[in-house]
């Protein structure tokens, strides 16, 4: 396709190689001016490397990357990239400044202006009410340390749409809204898009939201662009995935990890019971139960699980535990573990080699900080079981992709005998054939006898997975219990408050 006035970027041809592992080997990806973009490929494709090229994060070994002003002229690379914002899957923000003050930091990248507050606040707000006129009105001050999960995704869209910037990529910007909160930003990025000329690169595996929001897609598979520019409606469901190398859902089932199976050990076979005010329930052995809602109602849930809470709103009783989980090392040593779904900044040790993520947990069970001599083999063994490609155990986690980090905070807990396993978002962005790869191993878990407590914002894969869904509604509190026959989108939705 020939360079045009409408494209915002053109990539040719574009090659990367760390050390003899070729990771591009030959992209071509372009972007018109005023769309929506989607980028797919699976965990590993290169598309976060193509990424971090085009914004100057790392340098290419060959190819051509081509920026365009809105009336087709070429600019440098340097103005080209000062016009492209990223809001990574993994926040960046600075938990020691305000959310005011993360979003206005773009506008001072130079240091050649002064710092003034209010002018700061005034652009934090104006970028912020597009997407929660709420939560602008009453977060502008708060530390962004102290901000949830999807606050901080917020915080992160918002200084991007803040930025000025004529090309937006976002990585995996929904895994950490509300439904609601996914449509506000929808209809944000269709109206600047409409009016301004924005251009975005969106790149998730969540197939409902890319067809809700993209115009066309490019699909990227082992390193090469196998679908260039192709209008979404021009492709079906299995077809993408099949261009991805993905196996279809109806498929997907079939493709359990049965070495995986060994690794899972339960401790005892007494029910779990939670209570808070007008609400309790047993979990049984070997039953998933999962979590819907808005995060404060399954946040506090899953904290006095965790040994986390600060507050006795839950109260958990099992024989041989105390009244209430001290802390998530108390938790650990008596069974309870805990896979987050912010693996970047509470889930993975990105200083150490990944036999150290892999043994964490045992590690703190046993009361052990050093690598015993077994542990080599164990981690290897763990690794095979989870279809993990990984040159050494002792390469750091940053040699793998997102979704195989994830792989890791599952690992660690595979080879320690646990009553109960919470799940924060686990498949939270993973690619469609790593998604079914864990729900086969949740389903091991529970089959070893493990309780399984699962969190997830995707309505349809709590009912794909869980034995019973218990609801929160928007304002934290338990609405009800759905049983597995009595399962429906619908059903969630009317309880939750909050669409699918």
């Amino acid at each position: 396709m020939s360079d045009t006035p409408r494209h915002v970027i053109a990539v040719r041809g574009l090659t990367k190689s760390y050390g003899a592992t070729s990771v591009l080997k030959g992209v071509d990806f372009s972007v018109a001016r005023g769309e929506v973009h989607a980028l797919l490929g699976g965990n590993g494709a290169g598309k976060s490397t193509m990424i971090r090229i085009i914004t100057g994060a790392a340098s290419k070994n060959d190819g051509e990357i081509r920026f365009f002003d809105s009336t087709g002229t070429e600019r440098s690379e340097s103005a080209g990239r000062a016009k492209v914002a990223v809001v990574h899957q993994e926040l960046a923000l600075l938990p020691h400044l305000t959310v005011a003050e993360n979003i206005a930091l773009p506008h001072h990248r130079k240091g050649a202006r002064l710092f003034r507050r209010t002018v700061a606040a005034r652009q934090a707000f104006d970028a912020l009410r597009m997407i929660d006129q709420d939560f602008a009105a009453t977060s502008l001050h708060r530390l962004v340390g102290s901000l949830s999960l999807h606050e901080g995704q917020m915080v992160e869209i918002a200084r991007a749409l803040s930025s000025g910037a004529e090309l937006i990529l976002l990585d995996e910007p929904t895994a950490n809204l509300t439904a609601l909160e996914t449509e506000r930003l929808f209809a944000v990025l269709r109206r600047l898009t409409r009016e301004n000329g924005l251009s975005v690169v969106f790149v998730s595996h969540r197939m409902k939201e890319i067809r809700q929001i993209a115009n066309v897609c490019t699909i990227i598979r082992d390193g090469r662009t196998v679908v260039d520019r192709q209008p979404m409606d021009q492709l079906t469901d299995v077809g993408i995935i099949e261009k991805m190398g993905q196996v279809a859902a109806s498929h997907a089932a079939e493709r359990a990890p049965p070495s995986a199976a060994k690794f899972s050990a339960t401790l005892g076979t007494d029910r779990i019971s939670i209570a808070e005010a007008g609400f309790k329930l047993e979990l049984l052995p070997g039953t998933i139960i999962g979590v819907a809602g808005a995060p404060a109602g399954p946040a506090a849930l899953i904290q006095s699980l965790t040994g986390a809470a600060r507050t006795k709103r839950w109260t958990v009783a099992h024989a041989g535990w105390p009244d209430r989980l001290r802390s998530p090392r108390n938790a650990a040593r008596l069974g309870a573990g805990f896979v987050t779904g912010d693996r970047s900044h509470k889930g993975i040790l990105h200083s150490l080699p990944i036999i150290d993520n892999v043994m964490a947990s045992r590690r703190i069970v046993r009361g052990t900080a050093i690598a015993g001599g077994s542990e080599g083999a164990e981690c290897l063994d763990l690794l095979k079981a989870l279809k993990v490609k990984a040159a050494s155990v002792w390469d750091l986690p940053s040699t793998l992709s997102g979704g195989t980090q994830q792989k890791l905070l599952l690992a660690r807990w595979l080879n320690v005998p646990s009553r109960l396993l919470v799940l924060e978002e686990p498949t939270r962005g993973v690619d469609i054939g790593t998604k079914r790869e864990i729900y086969q191993l949740i389903r091991q878990m529970a089959a070893s006898g493990t309780v399984i407590v699962w969190w997830s914002t995707e309505n349809v894969e709590l009912l794909e997975v869980c034995d019973r869904v218990v609801a929160f509604d928007t304002e934290g509190r338990c609405a009800g219990v759905l049983e597995r026959d009595d399962f429906s989108e619908e059903k969630l939705v009317t309880l939750t408050g909050m669409a699918a």
